[in-house]
């Protein structure tokens, strides 16, 4: 199953994408994805709903706005230097554990939503990767444990401001948090529509060129590594997001850096987990 919420900023919806592109409103089924809905049974439940019920529930039309596809989480949780690649074009060394950082829940928006460069920003950098939406608390899991306490997974623009988190001292948070730094979606793919996380083409283009182009079987730390790994340090709850990390290709790596500049256009996609694209635009009051 395929979770969308639709809508203007603030008053979305939770949605369905059927298997045909239909888009369909649950609203009447349930009231959002959020910690309540994936901590039970809603999950099951609604598939179950909409299986019986897709015919008579309400279409949604295509040109109505996504949100991002789940409620504020209570974190987000990032991983950095994940993809071998990618951290030799940074400059460093492949970690030993996982590296971890936190990004603001108040940088989320929808997937087609514009991404604004920050007041004083030089450095505005892309960052294509997959994340995990968590289904199931999860607190010091064994890695053999660890899809059970998945409930899918979504795109996510990891966009980074990398002066501020490089170049300003402390940790890399400053540079994550921006509003607008986190368009996800268009949608949550539940756990049973992608077979295997760990093999999935995911890319990325700036003004129609191809920035990132790899695959997820290039990550450092897998999926159930990550969730079981992350537990250890603290607990993970229902609609948290991981993360997972972004290929080689970013703006930072290339010579000479490249950077968002007002104007440019950013799409990017993963498969099983559709594309989205965003306008940049630089932040005026």
């Amino acid at each position: 199953m395929k979770l969308i919420r639709f809508g203007s900023v603030g008053n979305e919806k939770p949605g369905v994408l059927l298997d045909d592109g239909t888009r369909v409103d649950v609203s009447s089924l349930v009231k959002d994805y959020d910690e309540a809905f994936f901590e039970g049974s809603a999950l099951s439940d609604l598939a179950s709903k909409v299986s019986s019920q897709a015919d008579t529930l309400p279409k949604i039309d295509a040109s109505i706005r996504l949100g991002s596809p789940l409620s504020r989480p209570s974190k987000i949780v990032c991983v950095g230097l994940n993809y071998a690649k990618h951290a030799a074009e940074s400059g460093m060394e492949i970690p030993a554990e996982p590296v971890l950082f936190f990004k603001a829940t108040s940088a989320i928006v929808g997937p087609n939503d514009d991404i604004i460069i920050p007041k004083g920003s030089q450095k505005t950098d892309w960052e294509v990767e997959l994340a995990i939406v968590i289904g199931k608390k999860a607190s010091y899991v064994e890695k053999a444990d660890a899809m059970d306490h998945i409930a899918g997974y979504v795109l996510h623009n990891d966009v980074s401001e990398r002066a501020f988190q490089l170049e300003r001292s402390g940790q890399w948070v400053k540079g994550k948090s921006a509003d607008t730094f986190a368009p996800i979606g268009p949608y949550i793919a539940t756990r049973n529509e992608i077979a295997d996380p760990g093999n999935l083409k995911l890319w990325l283009k700036v003004n129609d060129e191809m920035m990132q182009d790899s695959d997820t079987s290039d990550l450092i730390f897998d999926v159930p590594h990550l969730v079981s790994y992350i537990s250890q340090y603290m607990t993970l709850l229902p609609g948290d997001i991981i993360s997972t990390g972004t290929p080689f290709g970013v703006g930072m790596g290339l010579n000479p850096p490249t950077y968002l500049k007002d104007g440019d256009v950013v799409e990017l996609g993963i498969e099983g987990l559709g594309t989205s694209k965003q306008q940049v635009k630089s932040y005026k009051k």
